[in-house]
């Protein structure tokens, strides 16, 4: 489990649109709220990677490893947590989880590489943001 010391978690309810013909919430869905807890995981140390996009600075998704373990439901509340694990020198390395009640229900391990939002060719993160980012690597 993800230390709650270096880590940020978002919760969620989760709803109908969620879930698939079985009734669970569908694999893909998982991958909108790590999305959010990353992306909140930043916020809450002053990165705002929408300011950044202007700035000509974007981050994205180039490797997702997930292990799915449990199954949420209709009506659940999950908790979604993100860790940095490592800032390269062009990359955002997370570790993150979803939790129902405790219970481990998705285990990931998410890349961001920084990319030059005209090019979209990978440049180095900007020492602002490796500065307060890797405060919890």
């Amino acid at each position: 489990m993800v230390s709650a010391v270096s880590s940020f978690s978002v919760k969620k309810k989760i709803y109908y649109y969620d879930t698939d013909a079985g009734g669970v919430v569908y694999y893909a869905n998982y991958l909108k709220v790590l999305e959010e807890a990353r992306t909140e995981l930043c916020l809450s140390r002053g990165v705002d990677t929408a300011a950044w996009f202007q700035k000509g600075f974007a981050f994205v998704v180039v490797h997702i490893s997930v292990d799915y373990k449990a199954p949420a439901q209709y009506g659940d509340i999950i908790e979604a947590t993100a860790r940095v694990e490592k800032v390269g020198n062009s990359s955002i390395h997370f570790a993150q989880e979803i939790l129902k009640d405790n219970t481990l229900l998705v285990k990931a391990a998410v890349i961001w590489a920084c990319i030059d939002t005209k090019s979209f060719k990978v440049q180095p993160v900007p020492d602002e943001i490796r500065k307060a980012l890797a405060g919890g690597a």
